[in-house]
């Protein structure tokens, strides 16, 4: 048996492998790939949230310089067959088969939200195919259109899909313990409704797509931003009934994903299936507001909840009731699912009644966006927990304490069907209340009150739970070369995560390799063993797990390659201070360079093979759930409702932390886009369907001036599902930082009567209540 080496690297602070391409910019992005007689592709979009296609007439466009065609979804429905409700590639989601909700990349009857493709122009060059599409001449028919969720339910609203009656898509109910009998005897009941409102990813890197005829197997090489190549591989293959061997998908260096990379999208099939056509490669890149208009967004729920709460602040049953916005078409549309998979959170509460419906309306579709699901629902929870416990008058850190899962009771089976594997969330909040001085900030908060101060202070906490590490499986190949050097393989797919310093510090412990001797090739399905790409922070407790099984595979031939060479018994060679040695003779040492020359040399033992590499496919025995506590401090101006974020804290728990470094700015960046949730961002369509905030300058995004200097700290909270003890750090600063925040803000506000605010808490909207309690 081969067991873990002592780790030297794995924990320690170390520079990125990435970062010299990025910062130099000798980076590969698929905007940069530019073929022989590559042509330009840009799409004609709807206008209208909801219409009927009448004609489309081209002649115009076809006479623009440089222009070559015009392909419109009759051209489209002779290539490839119409894209089906979305295959769940990533986070544990099912695929449906529902016919009626299916479209073809390029619609050709009818158009269900603004920005909808109906048509291509390919050209010479992308300003000439922009031209051309302004040239496009479409009649159309505009129909009745539904943005709001509960409009859309209501009888004679405009219906999406012929087979999906009353725009729902999909219900689900998760009901245990008794909660109508805890309703009825409890002491008091909490209710409030809450918004999460819709987002943009708005990543660094748009969309982009080139497609290009492969002459070697007379099939298609793709260039995409995609967060699982083998899965766009695999969904191009059943549109365009090709063989997956004969489709090659390539993700070079890609600025971001955050869940919208993932799916088939209507660009990715046009383009392949006129470079099939043409034999020509075709080059696509989004636009921002191609982006925003045409992009699957994120959240857009609106969560309904009850608490029964005892006088000592016991919280006996909870009632959730989640109506979802999925938009024109189904992709993700378990995200809700996983809301009431996590309806709980940390607390043990026995008795729920949870309920989902996903409704369909003229917008853009919603899916994963970071976190899926999860940041929704510890946003609706830490918001009533502070809720429950301004009606009782108590702390809220009182109130959590109350209701946490403890310590002695994990692994915890919660009523949503979940299994916790570990967690010490008390310790957590302890940790990050100290940091941030709680009880100080009380002292000056009503200090602040009793000189009538301008600035109103607040501060907010927030402890949450998150389900990651989804399956089904991950997959690695790790190979020592015959100079001693390693080269490995990853199914995962990076998109800024930094996978090939983490991999490469698990592999370097593990085979006696130096960190810059270890090469991580990832994102290219020529070559990559089947994988399922990056999102629910999978990457190092699935992703991880498969390098360190294909290492230690590694190592244990190393060590019989070694025992012959040092005349040992194998049982008696270890790998120590990166070399293999006979236990208690570190005089006869080996590197792996020396047994590398023997694995591929002729001196070989008869009994062994060859070659000096293995494979793994990892498959997870069940989902791990980092946590934390984040604490927000908040200044609000009475006069103008600006928030000022002053000071931040968290903690994380993702159990074992193999790079801290990438670890920080994980927490980093996800702090970002939580707390810009709560405060700036929101996407906001018009009752006609028309989006308001579609382009950079409609839409709020953060700057740096915007956010405070972040003070991240850890717990570590091993789990028992994966050797490596690791848990997912990707997404968990964006779910606690939200409610954390919008907690803050509230509090600042409490003395003006304030209950609860929905997001975004912008100034406008403060400055409005603010005056009101003045007058």
């Amino acid at each position: 048996m081969t067991t873990l080496t002592p780790s030297k690297l794995m924990g320690a602070e170390v520079k990125r492998k990435e970062d010299p391409r990025m910062i130099t910019g000798t980076s590969t992005y698929v905007t940069d790939v530019v073929l022989p007689g590559m042509l330009w592709v840009a799409f004609v979009r709807s206008p209208h949230a909801h219409a009927k296609i009448k004609k489309i007439d081209a002649r115009a466009a076809l006479k623009v310089p440089g222009v070559r065609m015009v392909v419109t979804g009759d051209d489209i429905r002779t290539l490839a067959r119409p894209i089906p409700p979305a295959s769940a590639s990533a986070e544990g989601g099912e695929s449906t088969g529902a016919p009626g909700r299916q479209h073809y990349a390029l619609s050709t009857e009818r158009v269900r939200h603004v920005g909808e493709a109906v048509a291509a122009v390919i050209a010479e060059s992308d300003y000439a195919a922009h031209d051309g599409v302004g040239a496009v001449q479409v009649e159309w028919e505009p129909l009745p259109a539904v943005t709001d969720v509960f409009e859309a339910l209501k009888p004679g609203a405009p219906q999406l899909h012929a087979d999906a009656p009353k725009n729902i898509e999909h219900e689900n109910t998760i009901k245990n313990g008794d909660p109508d009998a805890a309703f009825r005897s409890a002491r008091r009941v909490v209710k409030q409704r809450m918004v999460s409102q819709r987002l943009c990813s708005i990543a660094m890197e748009p969309r982009a797509c080139v497609a290009a005829p492969d002459p070697t197997t007379r099939g298609l090489v793709i260039w995409a931003t995609h967060q699982a190549p083998h899965n766009l591989r695999g969904d191009l293959a059943g549109l365009l009934g090709m063989d997956q061997n004969v489709i090659r998908v390539i993700n070079p260096d890609m600025g971001g994903g955050f869940g919208n990379k993932f799916g088939c999208y209507a660009e990715d099939v046009v383009l392949a299936a006129m470079a099939r056509k043409l034999r020509t490669p075709l080059k696509w890149v989004e636009t921002r507001v191609e982006h925003m208009q045409a992009t699957t967004h994120g959240r857009a729920q609106v969560a309904d909840l009850e608490a029964a709460v005892e006088d000592d602040g016991t919280i006996t049953a909870l009632r959730m009731k989640v109506t979802a916005n999925i938009g024109a078409y189904p992709v993700f549309t378990f995200i809700p699912d996983l809301t009431l998979f996590m309806g709980v959170g940390v607390y043990k509460v026995k008795n729920v009644d949870l309920h989902s419906t996903c409704v369909f309306t003229n917008t853009t579709t919603v899916a994963a966006y970071r976190g899926a699901g999860r940041p929704e629902a510890a946003y609706y929870l830490e918001r009533l927990i502070d809720i429950v416990a301004a009606e009782l008058g108590k702390s809220p850190e009182e109130i959590r304490r109350k209701n946490f899962i403890p310590p002695g009771d994990f692994p915890y089976a919660t009523p949503t069907g979940q299994n916790y594997d570990s967690g010490e969330y008390d310790r957590a909040l302890t940790k990050a209340l100290g940091m941030a001085g709680v009880d100080k900030l009380r002292r000056e908060q009503k200090d602040r009150l009793a000189a009538n101060d301008r600035t109103l202070l607040g501060i907010g906490q927030a402890v949450y739970v998150e389900m990651c590490g989804f399956g089904p499986y991950e997959s690695a190949v790790v190979r020592v070369e015959p100079s001693g050097t390693v080269t490995a393989y990853t199914g995962t797919s990076a998109h800024g995560q930094g996978h090939e310093t983490t991999f490469a510090q698990i592999i370097a412990d593990h085979l006696g390799v130096d960190f810059d001797k270890v090469v991580v090739r990832h994102g290219d399905t020529a070559t990559m063993p089947q994988g399922n790409g990056t999102g629910g922070s999978r990457s190092l407790a699935v992703g991880g797990t498969a390098i360190l099984n294909a290492s230690l595979k590694v190592q244990e031939k190393a060590r019989r390659i070694a025992a012959g060479m040092l005349e040992a018994a194998f049982e008696d060679v270890v790998l120590e201070n990166g070399r293999y040695q006979v236990k208690g003779a570190p005089t006869k040492r080996l590197g792996l360079g020396d047994i590398a020359a023997v694995a591929y040399g002729e001196g070989l033992s008869k009994e062994l093979e060859h070659g000096l590499e293995a494979t793994d496919f990892f498959r997870p025995p069940q989902l791990v759930y980092p946590f934390g506590a984040h604490v927000a401090v908040v200044e609000v101006d009475r006069e103008t409702g600006s928030v000022r974020l002053r000071d931040y804290v968290s903690v994380d728990d993702c159990g074992v932390r193999v790079s801290p470094t990438l670890v920080a700015g994980q927490v980093h960046g996800g702090l970002a886009q939580g707390i810009a949730q709560s405060l700036w961002e929101e996407l906001v369509y018009e009752s006609d369907g028309q989006l308001t905030t579609g382009s950079l300058m409609d839409y709020a995004v953060p700057r740096a001036e915007d956010l405070p200097s972040f003070r991240a700290d850890a717990t570590v909270t091993k789990t028992p599902f994966n050797p490596l003890g690791a848990k997912g750090i990707g997404e968990a600063a964006t779910i606690g930082s939200t409610p954390a925040v919008v907690n803050a803000v509230v509090d600042a506000l409490r003395s003006l009567g304030v209950k609860h605010l929905d997001m975004p808490l912008r100034a406008d909207r403060l400055r409005q209540l603010t005056k009101s309690a003045a007058r």
